[in-house]
């Protein structure tokens, strides 16, 4: 049987359709499915955590390949389908429970100290109007993990895998490349789920660096400063962090940009992250 009937079989037995509300699309393609495993480089000694495992389409593969496997599972009528086709297994743990109220850290920070586990992964289908909350959680969470191995909408992956003033450059692609070392694995059509959602996919994976990209006096102040820039994007740099109030005034501003070497009208999306990193400890140095 394969993932599509297996699918169909399951949603007719439980009497269960796609939630809306939760942003549900099965994943159907059994091809798909093994890249996003394959490209989660998965072995026996890691701890997988799996973000709505649905159907447990890729729990199947997971729970073979992971030392363990702990799903995070929001709709509790997954969590039943779940617990039915995983009752044999020794090796996965389900928690019916919003990922942004779990407490990762200490749910790792456990699993390691009683489980002999070397790494921790992450590995999720997100729903799309969520992708980008769940993302800066992981990130910024300092969490003892690995990577991320993630299928969001493909508008929203290109922005975080971009290269920092490349053409898909957002706020977020900053805090990505702060944080991460991040590969496309392969796009994915909207024939691939049901329902079919009306955008294309993403899968991509994001390797968590051992030191940050850039060193700054103040993480804080970095990340504030990048998304003041983006707030008023089409604005210059300069004119936008005088009306957020990075800067106090135009005199201020100009006064950093020359130390800088940066053009008066220069834009935010035209700023490397080592120019961001500059700008942020130049106006540490001020401010101290």
């Amino acid at each position: 049987m394969n993932t599509l009937e297996e699918t169909k079989f399951l949603m007719k037995k439980y009497k269960i359709r796609a939630n809306k509300n939760l942003g549900q699309n099965f994943l159907i393609d059994d091809e798909v499915i093994q890249d996003i495993v394959n490209g989660a480089n998965i072995s026996k000694e890691d701890l997988v955590i799996e973000i709505g495992p649905g159907l447990g389409t890729m729990t199947v593969l997971l729970v073979e390949k992971a030392k363990k496997v702990i799903c995070i599972e929001l709709d509790k009528k997954m969590i039943k389908i779940l617990n039915d086709r995983f009752i044999a297994y020794d090796n996965i743990e389900l928690i019916n429970q919003d990922v942004l109220k779990v407490n990762l850290k200490e749910l790792i920070k456990q699993e390691k100290e009683n489980n002999q586990i070397k790494n921790v992964k992450i590995v999720a289908n997100l729903p799309y109007y969520i992708t980008t909350p769940i993302i800066m959680k992981l990130l910024e969470s300092n969490l003892d993990i690995e990577s991320i191995t993630v299928m969001i909408q493909k508008e929203v992956a290109d922005r975080l895998i971009e290269i920092p003033s490349g053409k898909n450059t957002g706020a977020i692609t900053y805090t990505v490349y702060y944080y991460c070392k991040s590969t496309k694995i392969r796009e994915v059509a909207n024939t691939s789920f049901i329902p079919m959602p009306e955008v294309i996919s993403e899968v991509i994976n994001l390797e968590l660096r051992k030191e940050p990209a850039v060193k700054v006096a103040n993480k804080k102040v970095f990340f504030n400063i990048i998304k003041s820039a983006y707030m008023q994007r089409r604005k210059t740099l300069l004119n936008a962090l005088v009306n957020t109030g990075v800067f106090k005034n135009k005199e201020e501003g100009l006064e950093i940009l020359k130390k800088l070497n940066l053009r008066e009208d220069i834009r935010a999306e035209n700023l490397t992250i080592e120019d961001f990193a500059r700008l942020t400890n130049v106006f540490c140095e001020r401010i101290s």
